[in-house]
């Protein structure tokens, strides 16, 4: 297993490598900061290439390329454009809201996808397993935009004028509200419960599906049959030979989810106006800050690549018949 590791650690530079390049390439291509300042008649070309010349600029490309991947290495973000801020920090707190709103619905998610799909594969074609296809279905269905408004509408709006409330039960924006004295849990959860929903309902559909007929499938192999003979109880059966065998769907489809939480979830941040990485690289991306945008894109590929790691490692916990070389 640790020869495995290393050899994957190993062969993800090289990607890592290809990736800067490429990501380098389509952002130099596709931003340029001096945009604003060539259409502006009251600048001259002194000034223009002054400005050039301060941002490195007025270098080659694969010299601007170095330059940066050696300061990105060595933690040198440069600094923000627009907010002369550093991209380091602004970068770890937009990092730190997606994961909590992240990790938050992917767990919810991956608890009702997997008791949905658990319990409609005991029992195939019941009542209970109709109605959760027909929810999946219309869980998958729905646009996110379109569920989101609605759920603002309906649990932000609506709900606090039923209950005669003061203030929202569930804010429809936002971390936190305005002027905060320190860190509030309540007031942290009430911003969480909407954006989680609109996440979640989707994934829990995707989850419940993959595993119902994992399950399917495994509870008609031929181990599961010798567990059986053997005189195993049915709950220690299910708990231990089919469900560790049927998790590993929902592995892949995990490792996917949670490698796309650095690259932050777009929609989803940009209605509930969630300071996150999604609302923070379409920030970047309009104002053509390139700093942030490569930093961003270089980060998310580093997730990508480390998530596929981990769900390869969890493929041999889960299934022991699966062994490294």
């Amino acid at each position: 297993m640790g020869r495995y590791v290393i050899r994957r650690l190993l062969f993800s530079i090289p990607v890592l490598f290809l990736s800067s390049i490429l990501v380098f390439w389509v952002t130099r291509a596709t931003t340029d900061p001096s945009t604003a300042l060539r259409t502006n008649p009251r600048v001259t070309a002194e000034q223009l290439a002054e400005y050039q010349a301060e941002l490195g600029l007025d270098a080659s490309l694969p010299e601007q390329y170095f330059t940066w991947l050696g300061d990105f290495v060595t933690g040198k973000w440069g600094t923000s454009l627009i907010s002369n801020e550093e991209v380091t920090g602004d970068l770890m707190d937009a990092l730190i809201n997606s994961a909590v709103l992240g990790i938050t619905a992917t767990v919810v998610s991956l608890v009702l996808g997997i008791a949905i799909g658990l319990y409609s594969s005991l029992r195939p074609y019941s009542k209970f397993d109709y109605v959760a296809t027909t929810g999946a279905f219309v869980g998958l269905s729905m646009p996110v935009f379109w569920f989101a408004l609605i759920v603002q509408l309906v649990l932000g709006i609506w709900l606090t004028r039923w209950v005669g409330a003061n203030e929202p039960i569930f804010f429809i924006a936002g971390v936190t509200s305005p002027n905060p004295e320190g860190f509030d849990l309540l007031d942290r959860t009430r911003h969480l419960v909407l954006p989680v929903i609109v996440l979640s309902v989707q994934v829990v559909a995707i989850y419940s599906r993959y595993f119902r007929a994992s399950m399917l499938e495994v509870l008609q192999s031929d181990y599961m049959r010798t567990a059986r003979s053997k005189g195993l109880r049915e709950r220690r059966v299910i708990l231990h030979h089919a469900m560790r065998n049927a998790l590993i769907p929902i592995t892949t489809q995990l490792a996917i989810d949670a490698g796309a939480i650095a690259g932050g979830l777009i929609v989803t941040e940009q209605i509930f106006s969630y300071p996150g990485m999604g609302q923070m690289f379409l920030d970047a991306f309009d104002l053509g800050d390139y700093p942030v945008i490569l930093a961003w894109l270089m980060v998310t590929v580093i997730f990508v690549i480390v998530f596929n790691l981990i769900a390869d490692l969890l493929y041999a916990v889960l299934d022991p018949r699966i062994r490294y070389a």
